[in-house]
């Protein structure tokens, strides 16, 4: 990192640090007289328009201000902690470094790594891929602690673990938050081993969030997750709410649950459950099980993408909507654009839907990976597709990853039964010809698409 920008990020961090002390355990009163002294001694134009719209919110008591509002409420370490982690170690230190190594390299440097460390899940879900894998497949706590290290050194603070069930290595995990005290860590979890005793760890460490699975309401969980499954969801959602920490919801959207979970009642029913945020991921037909049936029709992802926009002028908790949201990030996030994937047998994978690697941690550095075939193949084609509501190079541009595979020769990560690009191209080929309609005429409708420009 440069040394203006090292003055930069040190500045800046002090302020947060000061900004969170003078805000205390007042939010209302003290935010405003906090915003009074900044415009005291920075010019108009430092985050000017960041600085209107954080205004307004407070005055207002909007949904965002609420949503603030709910987050000064929790335990005050970890509410601390994941904010100086995230602000300054994520979003100021980190994203600098990261553009700096970019740029020298000619390859991407993701923000996030997302990991798996282990294959094992005690559930065993319908369209899951890990289902099938087994319990077979672990990362030692050496390998997990080498890649957040040499993610550090590239400017990635932010670490998300996923499986088979992430919580199967919980004393591993609490082990990783401690040593790594300067990151942000979260779990996709199915929740049924969140118990006191890892709340207690949770606390102690401060920079841990659980991503909860949930598939809807009760019938519409239980069909993907198992009997009980949804109970077990409420019981760990009510646990940590009324213990003061932060978790979220993971939902994948599908034919059968697309109508439950675009639903108010479902949002409403998470944020009074005490939910943050909310990611929402389009089923992804992967793997020898995949169930094509359970990929939503045109109809159901254009109105779920309408509803939760909707949601976010309204609703106290923070929603990304990954496949429809592409254009607020310049499309496909994968292959080290922002995001990479690490499976339980150290091959590194551009997406974790993206199953093919080229590299293993095991015989390359993640810089070494980042410049592989594969993933200079993903660097020099992103964006996928002008259109940003078709930004996937297997679900909306199938002949697209099967050109990267085949130009890189990167091999299937299928652990059961490998899979070649061709035939996943073929069961996501019709998803894309039905789909294309429906997202040209929506991306016309966007103040974003050049295409208004030019008509």
């Amino acid at each position: 990192m440069k040394m203006t920008d090292k003055v930069k990020a040190t500045a800046l961090s002090a302020a947060i640090n000061s900004a969170l002390a003078f805000l205390g355990d007042d939010l209302e009163t003290n935010s405003i007289k906090l915003l009074d002294l900044i415009e005291k001694f920075v010019s108009p134009d430092w985050f000017g328009p960041a600085r209107s719209m954080i205004r307004k919110s407070i005055e207002s008591k909007d949904n965002w201000y609420r949503l603030m509002e709910r987050m000064w409420n929790l335990d005050k370490n970890v509410r601390n902690t994941l904010l100086r982690n995230f602000l300054v170690n994520s979003a100021l230190i980190g994203s600098a470094k990261e553009r700096e190594i970019s740029e020298k390299e000619g390859c991407n440097v993701p923000w996030a790594m997302l990991i798996d460390p282990t294959s094992a899940c005690n559930l065993h879900c319908t369209g899951c891929w890990a289902a099938e894998y087994g319990n077979k497949l672990n990362l030692t706590f050496d390998e997990l602690d080498s890649i957040i290290s040499q993610g550090k050194e590239l400017g990635t603070y932010m670490y998300l673990f996923t499986g088979g069930e992430p919580l199967v290595r919980k004393d591993d995990i609490i082990r990783l938050c401690k040593k790594h005290n300067d990151c942000v860590f979260v779990s996709f979890t199915n929740s049924t081993l969140i118990d006191e005793a890892f709340i207690a760890k949770m606390k102690e460490v401060g920079n841990f969030v659980p991503a909860i699975s949930l598939e809807g309401f009760e019938e519409a969980n239980d069909f993907r997750r198992g009997h009980g499954v949804y109970a077990k969801v409420r019981n760990a959602m009510n646990l940590l709410k009324s213990n003061g920490l932060p978790f979220g919801i993971s939902t994948c959207y599908t034919s059968k649950n697309a109508e439950d979970v675009s639903s108010e009642k479902f949002f409403d029913m998470i944020i009074e459950q005490g939910a943050y945020f909310i990611w929402l991921f389009h089923y992804m037909p992967v793997g020898a099980g995949a169930v094509t049936e359970l990929l939503p029709t045109p109809e159901q992802r254009a109105h779920l993408m309408h509803k939760v926009r909707e949601y976010r002028k309204t609703k106290d908790i923070f929603s990304i909507d990954f496949q429809n949201d592409a254009e607020y990030v310049g499309g496909c996030v994968a292959g080290g654009r922002k995001y990479l994937h690490i499976n339980a047998k150290g091959d590194i994978e551009p997406c974790a839907f993206i199953h093919y690697s080229d590299s293993n941690i095991r015989e390359k550095t993640i810089l070494e990976a980042l410049k592989s075939p594969l993933f200079m193949a993903y660097h020099d084609m992103q964006p996928f597709n002008e259109n940003m509501l078709r930004p996937c190079p297997m679900l909306e541009n199938p002949e697209k990853l099967v050109a990267m595979q085949k130009k890189s020769n990167a091999y299937s990560t299928e652990y059961e039964s490998p899979e070649n690009a061709e035939d996943l191209a073929k069961k996501t080929e019709p998803y894309a010809e039905k789909w294309t309609p429906t997202a040209d005429d929506l991306w016309s409708q966007s103040p974003r698409c050049k295409c208004k420009k030019n008509a």
